[in-house]
């Protein structure tokens, strides 16, 4: 066949080539994208350690060397990772045999689902050489050594902890324990377990993998095999799949949707890409997406569909699969549990789970709020499936129960009142039929009026909610400090007005007898401040002077012990030592929170302006932190980051502060120096960490 260019008057063929099929590689012949190559790492020269494959996934997995010599490559983290991956030790299955990481891997995935229009050609004596190409594979770096890293850190941590209880488990109490036998599965329950996710990631992860040898560019068995790109005939008898009549011919450039449908890869059956998405009827676009997301409002709905998709259409579709709750799309019931279905948790039936998810529908159309526990006592649902209806369309909130998780679109409702409506007759027949089903009297069936936020409340991001903390403590921390600098540089002389302030709820007064030269317990100058150490000015009798020095002892004290400290529980434990004094003590004296505060701060403790979520119930005295900042002790830097790392987050997770502490000081941070900093400043709730008396209650 030959092949020419476009014959136009102005543009005339300058020359012809044949262009020959070649077959022998015709089901053999790959093609390997690899990455971009680093400059440590060349495919030219490079040397192939080992290479596999899973023939049937078309999985391939190449081990390359890296070159450790080059200037580009940073030694001391090759040395850093090797040591994560296999520790100190020398053994015969460590990842990096040299200390050092000197090798990459690189697994494959499948580039495209179909090669039918893809070939690979050589130009050689005038002649073009064509192979159709079996499948291309994009080869990117494999991170699997990390997962190696993870798993023998968890295995040392499980050891250390089983070796600091296995004194325990002996004393142990004998503990009853209840068996339950799994009821016969039905072919339904199978073939649901046959296509789940994990079940073809198990069959996919039995296929054993088959090594390969890597022949270089110029070995001699790379050459025999490159003869077969080739045509091994050049008659035109081999060749009669090119000459084709011009129909024909455009048939095969442009094939029909039919031609087009191959085999698609094996994906779990709720990942569907937009590009297929697109493809089917608009009915299916949207029960599709509703199906898999659960909650949307409609103009995101819009969005995900194709650009010039006709609105009204859309709403004549999700109508059908969908329910209006509070101006959002929740799918429908029966469209999540069809017939003759059950609950992948316990194997209720799937006409009493579109009862009970129905019924938690109909009190997000009442509240924002929803309790768990009165959903599973109207529905009598096991708690895993009320959790499940849950969890699809609303967000746990600590004290309040469930919120429905997006904001009332209002504007929806404004611009299509008539589906509105509709919706809102719909949701009444929803009602009639619940009532029924589960006994509830009329006043449990009142509708409830939406709790619209307050006036002038704007819904904002996590983010910003977290900014707005930090910045409210950073002012009222700016305005304490502030003040407390303008009180120790005014000079006062003789005698002192001290100015009323407003007090708070349960503070007395301060006894400011005997305290000339001083304004709440704190000198006018520098050169005064000896005198909360024992020396008084003249004049001054050492009865009547407040029992600073022995409060500082105190705070000193205390905060060397306790470390971290909110100002609720400081008060609480000078209480207590107030209540071990005998009477008539001079601690007795009036003790203001401010005068309190003031002596935490000139104790070497700083304010730690933890941002407190807005909606945290702790109470003000709750909210101030106060941490010792130095104590002398070789662990003071460490203790000053992991207390700036809470001054930017509520909560941390272990990993994080680890790796803080790595980065800024090394190898040198043991598991042991981590697990006395968080057992001296914070406590664990669930997965995550806070500082000592910020827990949510």
């Amino acid at each position: 066949m030959l092949l020419s260019m476009a014959s136009e008057d102005d543009d005339p063929v300058v020359q012809e080539i044949d262009v020959y099929l070649a077959k022998s590689l015709a089901e053999k012949l790959y093609l390997f994208q690899y990455p971009v190559r680093p400059s440590m790492m060349t495919y030219d020269d490079v040397t192939h350690l080992s290479a596999k494959v899973k023939p049937k996934q078309q999985k391939v997995e190449i081990e390359m060397a890296m070159d450790t010599m080059n200037p580009n490559y940073c030694r001391s983290k090759g040395e850093q990772i090797a040591l994560n991956v296999d520790g100190t030790g020398m053994e015969e299955g460590n990842t990096f045999s040299t200390k050092l990481m000197d090798k990459q891997v690189f697994s494959s995935i499948q580039a495209t689902t179909s090669t039918s229009r893809y070939a690979a050609a050589i130009f050689k004596k005038g002649e073009l050489h064509v192979t159709p190409l079996h499948g291309i594979l994009q080869l990117r770096p494999s991170f699997s050594y990390l997962d190696k890293a993870d798993s023998k850190h968890r295995e040392r941590e499980a050891a250390n902890e089983g070796g600091d209880s296995s004194q325990d488990e002996a004393e142990d109490d004998v503990k009853q324990i209840t068996v339950r036998f799994s009821r016969p599965e039905t072919e339904q329950a199978r073939q649901r377990r046959i296509q789940s996710y994990e079940f073809l990631q198990k069959k996919q992860a039995e296929e054993p993998w088959v090594h390969l040898h890597y022949y270089g560019l110029k070995d001699s068995r790379s050459e025999h095999e490159r003869q077969y790109l080739l045509c091994q005939s050049t008659e035109m008898v081999e060749n009669t799949e090119l000459v084709k009549s011009p129909s024909e011919y455009l048939a095969m450039l442009m094939p029909s949707a039919v031609e087009e449908e191959v085999e698609k890869p094996v994906v779990p059956s709720n990942v569907l890409s937009m590009a297929q998405l697109r493809t089917l009827p608009l009915g299916d676009q949207v029960r599709t997406v509703m199906k898999n997301v659960k909650i949307l409002p409609f103009a995101n709905l819009m969005g995900l569909l194709s650009s010039g998709t006709d609105s009204t259409s859309v709403l004549r579709c999700i109508q059908q699969v969908a329910m209006l709750v509070q101006g959002n799309w929740v799918v429908k019931s029966d469209v999540l549990y069809p017939k003759d279905t059950c609950s992948p948790h316990s194997g209720v039936p799937s006409e009493v789970l579109c009862r009970g998810r129905d019924y938690v529908m109909w009190r997000f159309t009442q509240d924002r709020w929803v309790v768990r526990k009165d959903v599973s006592t109207v529905t009598k649902l096991p708690p895993e499936d009320v959790k499940d209806f849950l969890e699809q369309i609303s967000i746990p909130r600590v004290n309040r129960g469930w919120e429905f998780l997006l904001p009332a679109d209002t504007e929806f409702v404004r611009k299509h009142p008539d589906v509105a409506q509709r919706q809102h007759m719909l949701w009444l027949g929803i009602q009639a039929k619940l009532e029924k089903v589960f006994h509830l009297s009329k006043d449990d069936m009142m509708p409830k009026k939406m709790q619209d936020p307050p006036a002038g409340m704007a819904v904002v991001s996590g983010q910003q909610r977290v900014n707005a903390a930090r910045a409210k403590m950073q002012e009222n921390y700016n305005a304490m400090e502030k003040e407390l600098l303008s009180r120790r540089s005014g000079v006062l002389e003789g005698n002192v007005k001290i100015k009323e302030e407003p007090l708070s709820d349960g503070e007395e007064a301060m006894d400011v007898s005997g305290m000339n030269g001083s304004l709440n317990g704190m000198h006018a100058d520098d050169s005064m401040r000896d005198s909360l150490n024992g020396y008084f000015p003249p004049g001054t009798p050492r009865g009547n002077a407040p029992p600073m020095q022995e409060l500082r002892d105190f705070v000193s004290s205390i905060f060397r012990k306790h470390f971290v400290l909110t100002l609720s529980e400081l008060k609480r434990l000078f209480n207590l030592h107030l209540a071990s004094l005998p009477p008539g003590h001079s601690l007795f004296s009036s003790i203001s929170d401010r005068l309190l505060q003031e002596v935490v701060l000139d104790s070497n403790c700083k304010q730690i302006l933890v941002p407190f979520p807005p909606q945290s119930p702790a109470a003000a005295d709750e909210q101030k932190v106060f941490a010792i900042w130095e104590t002398g002790d070789p662990l003071d830097q460490h203790r000053q980051l992991l207390l700036e790392v809470f001054m930017k987050n509520y909560r941390v997770r272990r990993n994080v502060i680890q790796n803080k502490l790595t980065q800024e000081f090394g190898d040198s941070v043991t598991k042991s120096d981590i697990d006395r900093l968080l057992k001296e400043c914070c406590m664990c709730y669930g997965a995550m960490w806070y500082l000592k008396g910020t827990v949510p209650s």
